[in-house]
């Protein structure tokens, strides 16, 4: 920019950022292309979900799914605003229509379906959209005995959808009891956060539960269960390493490292994957909706 007495300045706002765990100021590009992970410390900041499936699919490549289901908002819920305003806000900030992208690609040569949560959309939360994509991708991968990744980043069950997403949880365990009597691989990735209604479902079901450095990981918050117990909590209570120590999950998989681990963990539980190519997604039936999601 310039000034009126015409010397040159420039604008240097928002291009460094300050890392939530070490405070070293790292430039916001280094930060990107390291997937938001400090290159100082390790601290894993959050990730958006396309930018997730970008990270894992081979060439950053991948066919969406059911993009066109939106919430009925079938409680016409209101609190502070109203619920299908929050929607409209969402959707506005994510170009997304719920809180999730369900997607199929090739992950080292090998095709696979992955489902991966975004938390700027309310909060990551699981209402019907949600559990019809989930349960979906389910169907598709059990059809074309194909393995399911699901990437969860969320702060539980839908409360502005009431009971109708808390049947969620049991839609989708249905749907992978079915997986699991196929015996088709389910790897479940628990990001931060993880909480509520998605920890007590699908986030916790996986043949293999892993998680990344640092995530929290829990039903019901830390300051909830201390006034509930009466106790103080030990530290690292509720991350992803305190529930690795006490058997909780299979392992702890830094971000860089993520794609090859599960690329080895689907060798061991299927074969060497063979290069494959996938088709369009608008090509193949799509299993019937929900009544309480809709078109749109």
């Amino acid at each position: 920019m310039k000034r009126a007495d015409g010397e040159k300045r420039v604008r240097t706002e928002g291009l460094w950022l300050k890392c939530e765990r070490c405070g070293q100021i790292v430039w916001r590009k280094a930060l990107e292309d390291n997937f938001q992970v400090c290159p100082k410390c390790g601290h894993h900041g959050r990730l958006d979900a396309r930018t997730r499936l970008a990270m894992l699919f081979d060439d950053g490549k991948f066919e969406e799914f059911d993009q066109c289901l939106v919430s009925t908002d079938p409680l016409e819920f209101v609190d502070s605003k109203k619920y299908s305003d929050r929607l409209a806000a969402s959707q506005e900030v994510t170009h997304l229509r719920d809180a999730i992208i369900s997607a199929a690609g090739n992950l080292n040569g090998r095709r696979v379906h992955v489902c991966a949560m975004e938390l700027k959309f309310v909060g990551g939360s699981m209402g019907t959209v949600v559990g019809e994509v989930i349960t979906r991708a389910i169907e598709r991968s059990l059809q074309q005995k194909v393995p399911l990744i699901i990437i969860s980043a969320s702060g539980g069950a839908r409360m502005q959808e009431g009971a109708i997403s808390l049947m969620q949880m049991a839609k989708i365990s249905a749907a992978l009891m079915r997986l699991d009597e196929a015996r088709v691989p389910y790897i479940s990735v628990l990001t931060d956060p993880t909480t509520g209604g998605v920890t007590a479902s699908f986030a916790m079901l996986g043949d293999l539960n892993v998680a990344e450095p640092g995530a929290q990981i829990g039903f019901a918050g830390p300051r909830v269960i201390e006034q509930t117990i009466r106790q103080k909590l030990p530290a690292g209570f509720q991350t992803s390493e305190f529930l690795l120590q006490h058997g909780f999950l299979d392992a702890v998989v830094k971000r860089g490292d993520l794609k090859n681990y599960l690329s080895k963990t689907l060798d061991f539980f299927l074969q060497p994957a063979e290069p494959s190519v996938f088709g369009n997604a608008e090509q193949r039936e799509a299993p019937q909706q929900s009544p309480v999601t809709r078109a749109s």
